[in-house]
């Protein structure tokens, strides 16, 4: 029986008006609190930031793509280099995912969005074949065939390092049946406890391994999958696959399933990261989120912002050309606080690489001051008042 001594999770407070919850999560590159934020670094890099400036952020633990990874430059060069912690030069807690998402949601359209039901289009991309042994696709970076299995899914993780891995699923898109759905999920339980098998043969007690719940939007699958979650010697669950089309369904999902998942594990929402979806799913006991939004903001040009009217503020629009303030001074760093509003704006539209690399710097300092302010809000009964400090109207 998997048993993680290097690993543990606490729950230090539970708020009596609701699911959230304080806790410590406990790796072997150190120990964070709970609630907090997984930021991603996709290909072992955060767009933009520097490892040095994601401390300075007080960012407290990153994520990477195995799918990605295992493409370029491959598990077995990242594990000759020391581990992806040597290798990206980040000496905190990191994730891995298992390479499901990418692969099943570049099969079935534009990336996350038919997983997310946002995209209509039913065109596979790049994913060939789905059967009981795995998922066959086609690489992006040069089209040759790769079969991604629960147990090579295992071996990519263990060779690139990370604390906390994930366990492989199927993603199913928006459209799918219900029929299929539980088919699917019912593979992804076989698969997880493929993984399980896998991950026990090699375990050497630096990693955690996590239990995904799928079931897209269906309760009655929801249960089925988190109770199996909860029965196997998972470190961690993690709430993933089709999350809706809207933000009802999403909440849906997280309702249907953490009745059922275990108590004292800590709750991963995979691939969500509004400040209002933050808020949202706190409450209802994720311990933990991740999401690209962050720096994929800053790129555009936007900025979260504290109280603002729909979380956030384009600095390429023409109000800010002559704005003498910075961003948020709170923040105490100089990303949020050492440049006006008209300077960043001035880069934006100069195509400067250093505007979105301020912004995207604020935005993670930004959501980490999010996360700490939550987890005192918990602790003080007091969430509420901040949701709407930070929403204002919006709430």
């Amino acid at each position: 029986m998997l048993t993680y001594p290097r690993f543990n999770f606490k729950i230090t407070h539970r708020d009596p008006g609701s699911r959230a919850r304080l806790g410590t999560l406990v790796t072997p590159h150190g120990t964070i609190e709970t609630p907090n934020y997984i930021f991603c670094g996709t290909k072992a890099a955060i767009k933009g930031l520097s490892p040095a400036q994601m401390r300075e952020a007080r960012t407290d633990i990153v994520l990477s793509n195995t799918y990605h990874l295992m493409l370029q430059p491959g598990a077995d060069l990242v594990e000759r280099m020391g581990g992806l912690h040597k290798f990206m030069g980040w000496d905190g807690p990191l994730l891995t995912d298992s390479g499901g998402f990418q692969v099943f949601s570049m099969g079935h359209g534009q990336v996350a969005n038919e997983v997310k039901g946002r995209n209509k289009s039913h065109e596979n991309k790049s994913l060939l074949e789905i059967s009981e042994e795995g998922a066959v696709f086609r690489a992006y970076t040069d089209n040759r065939k790769i079969l991604l299995t629960p147990e090579n899914s295992m071996e990519i993780q263990r060779k690139l390092g990370a604390d906390l891995l994930m366990q492989f699923d199927e993603c199913t898109p928006y459209h799918a049946t219900y029929d299929y759905t539980a088919r699917s999920m019912e593979m992804s339980i076989r698969w997880g406890d493929r993984c399980l098998a896998e991950f026990e043969r090699h375990d050497n007690g630096a990693q955690g391994v996590y239990g995904i719940v799928q079931g897209g939007v269906h309760a009655d699958l929801r249960a089925v999958s988190a109770t199996y979650t909860a029965d196997r010697p998972f470190f961690g669950t993690a709430i993933g696959g089709c999350l809706g089309g809207t933000d009802e369904e999403m909440r849906g999902v997280v309702e249907h399933s953490v009745p059922h998942i275990h108590p004292d594990r800590p709750v991963h929402f995979l691939g969500i990261g509004r400040i209002r979806d933050v808020f949202t799913f706190v409450r209802l006991g994720i311990d933990t989120f991740d999401c690209v939004i962050p720096t994929r903001l800053a790129r555009h040009g936007t900025a979260f912002l504290k109280g603002a009217p729909g979380e956030t503020i384009n600095l390429k629009n023409a109000c800010y050309r002559n704005d003498p303030d910075p961003l948020d001074p709170e923040n105490l760093i100089p990303a949020s606080a050492g440049f006006s509003k008209a300077y960043i704006h001035h880069l934006l539209k100069a195509g400067e690489i250093l505007g979105p690399q301020i912004l995207a710097q604020h935005n993670v300092a930004t959501i980490n001051r999010l996360m700490r302010e939550i987890r005192t809000a918990i602790r003080a009964g007091t969430l509420a008042d901040l949701e709407r400090e930070w929403l204002g109207s919006g709430v």
